[in-house]
């Protein structure tokens, strides 16, 4: 499906990113491992040796995606190395709770600028080659909260809510070439964001989803395989979300 492609995916350390990472080499594509810090670099490398082991190439590359210079190496890397960008997928998120009165500005400046500043950076970064190219594929995870708010998550709701408006104003930029710019929302989904998620609280969550579960990541990165495959030709400014029936768009 994705036969010799080459993705870059940022965050894909641990959690989602590490799943679509995963699951876009099992279609085909060699990837660019994106990790914001060294305390990343082994997780990282563990998953640049799944790729290799599915006989796709990988590059581990690290990166903070908030900061524009480290974006620009990042991306100058991937091109070194495979020549191109096919896909990218802007996945780097980080979440910090705290009512809104309560949230010391740095924090939130901190959570807007690695999901939304870091989405504008990267896409920034990548959209010239695929210009030059006349095609590529661009998916950004936003979240099902981005539609219904979550109580002491402001600042992720906020920018996952800029990261929608951000997807639907470059669609309408990319006219006519073979670029396509969408995104995935997923629901409740057992990653590590989740770990400090009290047991009570995650048992509510579950209850409160149409499916009766909290997703796993095999139940997300398919959608991101579609989105970066030819089959997704027509989807441009679209938002698919895997959330089990918790949010319908």
């Amino acid at each position: 499906m994705l036969a010799d492609r080459v993705a870059l995916v940022t965050g894909a350390s641990s959690g989602i990113g590490r799943g679509v990472a995963l699951a876009l080499a099992a279609a085909g594509a060699d990837v660019v491992i994106d990790h914001p810090t060294a305390a990343e670099s082994a997780a990282a490398g563990g998953v640049a040796e799944e790729v290799r082991a599915m006989g796709r190439r990988a590059l581990v590359a690290q990166a903070d995606v908030s900061d524009a210079g480290e974006v620009d190496r990042m991306v100058a890397a991937a091109l070194d190395a495979f020549g191109r960008i096919d896909i990218l997928v802007n996945n780097a998120g980080i979440a910090i709770a705290g009512a809104a009165h309560e949230m010391p500005v740095d924090l939130w400046d901190r959570v807007i600028a690695v999901h939304l500043r870091g989405t504008f950076l990267v896409t920034r970064a990548v959209l010239p080659h695929m210009y030059a190219r006349g095609r590529g594929r661009i998916i950004n995870t936003a979240s099902q909260l981005a539609y219904k708010g979550a109580p002491g998550f402001a600042a992720y709701t906020a920018a996952k809510g800029g990261i929608l408006s951000f997807t639907r104003s470059v669609a309408l930029e990319i006219g006519a070439r073979d670029i396509t710019i969408n995104c995935v929302a997923p629901g409740a989904t057992r990653t590590p964001i989740l770990d400090d998620v009290p047991p009570a609280l995650l048992e509510e969550i579950r209850r409160s989803i149409p499916l009766g579960r909290i997703a796993e990541v095999a139940d997300i990165a398919p959608s991101y395989v579609f989105l970066a495959s030819d089959g997704a030709r027509h989807y441009q400014g679209q938002c698919l979300s895997p959330n089990g029936g918790d949010v319908f768009l």
